[in-house]
C-alpha cells in the first residue's frame, strides 16, 4: 500500500521524476502474490492508483546500494531486514512512523483487518516525509 500512496502523492504534486519507488517483502511468504484483495478494495476507496500487475519480490542485499532508503513498516520487518542486509553503515533504514514524528509501528492489517487505519498511518508517514523531501531541496 505504501509504495502506492507514495507515488500518488508524488504524481498529484508533478514530483514523478524526483523519486523512483519500489516495494519488496522480507520474508518469502508472499514472493510471487499478487496485492493482497483488502489492500486493493482500500487503495481503490480512496481513489489511489495501483499496478494491477504488481507482484510481492524480496528485498536483496544489492538493495541496499540501489537504493537511498529503506524504510520498514514495523520493527518486526526490521529484525527480518537485519538477516538480508546486516549492516546500515549509511544509515539508509527506517521505520515508516518515525518521519511523522510517532515512535511506533504502521498498524498492521494483516492481523486486524483494519486497513483504514493502516491507511491513514501510511499517508500521514508518507505526506510527512514528503514535506521534509520537499524542505531539503529548498535548502
Amino acid at each position: 500500500m505504501a509504495e502506492f500512496i507514495f507515488k500518488d502523492l508524488i504524481r498529484s504534486r508533478g514530483l514523478n521524476e524526483l523519486f523512483y519507488v519500489e516495494s519488496a517483502a522480507v520474508s518469502t511468504e508472499e514472493i510471487g502474490n499478487s496485492i493482497y484483495p483488502p489492500a486493493r478494495r482500500c487503495l481503490s476507496a480512496h481513489g489511489i492508483p495501483f499496478d494491477k500487475d504488481k507482484t510481492a519480490r524480496q528485498i536483496t542485499r544489492t538493495d541496499y546500494d540501489r537504493f537511498d532508503l529503506i524504510i520498514c513498516m514495523d520493527r518486526m520487518n526490521l529484525r527480518w531486514l537485519r538477516y538480508i542486509i546486516p549492516d546500515d553503515p549509511q544509515n539508509k533504514v527506517r521505520l515508516m512512523m518515525s518521519y511523522a514524528g510517532i515512535d511506533r509501528d504502521v498498524a498492521d492489517p494483516w492481523y486486524t483487518g483494519d486497513f483504514g487505519t493502516t491507511y491513514r498511518d501510511i499517508t500521514t508517514a508518507c505526506e510527512s516525509f514528503l514535506a521534509m523531501q520537499c524542505e531539503k531541496a529548498k535548502k
